[in-house]
């Protein structure tokens, strides 16, 4: 049980008990009411937080925002010359929803190829982590974050091949 929630279990007010007072559920019943299990393990043990070299020409970077609730989403991959992702890292500011989604994104890609993990949408994510609909931007936020790192991967993949490309060789021109 998260810190916060056990300050909020020993603080919170309970009426003095006799049978026919009703009682308020504790604040840590009401919260895990709120939120799936499955959620709130990877919020309390968030799996791959951590960052990567973004220098790293194997490793791909997507960072990803929502306005409208202020989380924010850096994702990194990190793939083999197969196009196999072999490690994924990120961090996350935002609610539990967020990191969870985050958390899950990051054991669900690892393994996969760059165009498997780019399939991956929304709706697999919210199903698996039985997110509310209150918090289906959270499951938005990570499949952005898995194509904005694909995308970031791919774009640096290109640069790096135009840049080590051998200029063709120029024919000699003798001078008369």
């Amino acid at each position: 049980m998260s810190a916060i929630l056990r300050t909020a279990l020993r603080t919170s007010v309970r009426p003095i008990a006799g049978p026919s007072v009703a009682r308020a559920p504790a604040v840590g019943q009401v919260a895990k009411r709120a939120y799936h299990e499955k959620v709130i393990n990877h919020y309390e043990s968030p799996r791959n937080v951590g960052s990567l070299n973004k220098n790293d020409p194997t490793v791909g970077t997507g960072l990803v925002g929502s306005p409208a609730c202020g989380d924010v989403m850096k994702l990194q991959i990190k793939v083999d010359d197969d196009g196999i992702i072999q490690d994924v890292k990120f961090k996350t500011f935002g609610c539990g929803s967020a990191i969870a989604s985050s958390s899950f994104v990051t054991e669900h890609i690892k393994g996969l190829s760059l165009e498997q993990a780019g399939q991956v949408k929304n709706t697999e994510i919210a199903k698996e982590l039985s997110l509310p609909p209150v918090k289906l931007h959270c499951s938005m936020l990570a499949e952005d974050a898995i194509r904005s790192a694909i995308r970031d991967y791919k774009t640096k993949r290109t640069n790096l091949a135009a840049a080590t490309a051998a200029p063709e060789p120029q024919p000699e021109v003798a001078m008369a």
